[in-house]
């Protein structure tokens, strides 16, 4: 009896220790378990509060369209724009007819469901999460709920210390050089400055840049297949172009940098006439005459793979393309004038501007055409990819094209434009490189800049003169 309740005493004694070990991981457990529900509660909470806000804002919104619209559209745009920091935009106008841009109307409960609808896809595809030194990072959330960490990681610099080091300057119009040298300060960049008359670079800041191989165009490739499309007459500055539900023309594209729009154009022009068409408008040349120490930029002799975007990628971000600041400066004094491609010319010594005389590449047929792109080069700086120049210069109108992209670690950031005075035309080009730093508008906000200084010396109203038709002939 004795050795029985000692056992069942031991017994005892030993279920109580078993409990006390298990007791501390049972509440454990218990604990995370709670904190857990309690997360997903407070996430439930916090979604509920923020629903709720939501439809508190919408009920406060009136049912008129264009205000639901535009801020859908601005939603969106801000997420992807903070995400990819491109200037090239796929935002258009439904049209109703040819040349007609209208908006269908949406009211009531229809405009509402249209800007939730809008606001919660851009939250559900798009947002920033942190950029940190030279590194742009962005979350795409999948339509499984798994999310997608892309980042950029740029290895170029933004700065330079000196752009200006080693430039010759003696036959340079030294109130242009000084617009452009203060414009530019000391961001890794260069701006020309090109009287579109007679093909005579006024001022050239880091020369060693500008005369370089160049970079990818990115956007600016733009202006030659917009060229070559109105060439072969596949449309006009108002012709629609149907972008797979909605509609597009040119100006509209031009203006907003459409890449769908000039995709559509490159596989519908084919890759051989746009060969053609990019070394008529100097892609590929040397654009400089007898202007030591140019590079040659280049075009592909072969369109690039499909994976690679094919023909349609060449047109839109200028893909396997290289192009130099003088050769889009060229180009962009071809359109200035009217259709004459000078042969660029740099002056060393006032002797030698003295002796200066044009020399002329070849006569481009885009006079007829200039007008059918000048109201998208103008929507540009109007309310467009360039709008930014409109921060710093309003005195006279300034059309361009933007050009943002990024390649093997550098970002690059092109403008380029020309001020359109009553009493001349003066062709700038802008290109930067370095980090996320530097893109498209921050070179249309520079060109602002040096238009600004320019207007300041009274150089439009004091230098120019209209040029005569047997000047550029």
């Amino acid at each position: 009896m004795m050795v029985t309740l000692n056992k069942f005493g031991m017994g005892k004694a030993m279920l109580a220790a078993v409990l006390c070990l298990l007791c501390p991981a049972v509440l454990l457990a218990a604990t995370i378990t709670n904190g857990h529900e309690t997360k997903r509660a407070g996430k439930v909470h916090d979604s509920s509060s923020t629903e709720r806000r939501m439809a508190a804002q919408r009920h406060s919104r009136t049912g008129h369209a264009g205000t639901a619209r535009a801020a859908s559209r601005g939603s969106a745009a801000h997420a992807h724009g903070a995400a990819a920091h491109t200037n090239s935009t796929h935002s258009g106008t439904r049209v109703a007819g040819k040349g007609t841009a209208t908006a269908r109307p949406v009211h009531g409960s229809a405009a509402k469901a249209a800007a939730r609808k809008s606001t919660e896809s851009a939250a559900a595809t798009s947002s920033v999460v942190r950029r940190r030194g030279a590194v742009a990072s962005a979350s795409l959330t999948t339509r499984g709920g798994r999310r997608r960490v892309m980042r950029e990681r740029f290895t170029a610099s933004s700065f330079d210390s000196d752009p200006t080091e080693g430039d010759r300057t003696g036959g340079e119009d030294p109130v242009v050089r000084a617009a452009a040298v203060e414009a530019l300060g000391r961001l890794n960049g260069t701006v020309v400055a090109i009287d579109p008359a007679n093909g005579r670079i006024l001022a050239m800041v880091n020369q060693k840049l500008a005369l370089s191989a160049g970079a990818q165009p990115c956007s600016t490739i733009k202006l030659p297949v917009a060229l070559a499309a109105l060439s072969e007459g596949l449309v006009t500055r108002d012709t629609p172009v149907n972008l797979g539900g909605w509609r597009m023309n040119l100006s509209q594209a031009l203006a907003r940098s459409n890449n769908q729009y000039f995709e559509t154009l490159g596989r519908e022009l084919g890759f051989a006439r746009v060969k053609h068409y990019a070394h008529e408008f100097g892609l590929g040349e040397y654009a400089g005459w007898e202007i030591e120490g140019e590079h040659l930029g280049t075009y592909p002799e072969q369109e690039i793979p499909a994976s690679a975007g094919g023909v349609g990628k060449m047109c839109s971000f200028g893909e396997g393309v290289r192009m130099t600041p003088l050769q889009l400066g060229a180009l962009m004094a071809s359109i200035a004038n009217g259709g004459t491609l000078f042969y660029l010319q740099h002056p060393l010594t006032p002797s030698e501007v003295r002796s200066f005389r044009p020399v002329v590449k070849r006569y481009l047929k885009i006079g007829g055409l200039v007008p059918e792109m000048s109201d998208g080069l103008l929507g540009a700086t109007e309310y467009g990819t360039a709008r930014s120049l409109r921060m710093s210069f309003t005195g006279e109108p300034v059309l361009g094209k933007t050009g943002t992209c990024s390649s093997n670690g550098t970002r690059y950031g092109w403008f380029a434009s020309y001020a359109n005075s009553e009493y001349g035309r003066i062709v700038t080009v802008v290109f930067l490189q370095g980090d996320r730093a530097v893109f498209g508008p921050r070179a249309a906000q520079l060109a602002g800049r040096f238009y600004q200084n320019l207007e300041e010396h009274n150089y439009f109203a004091g230098r120019y003169r209209p040029a005569s038709s047997a000047a550029l002939r």
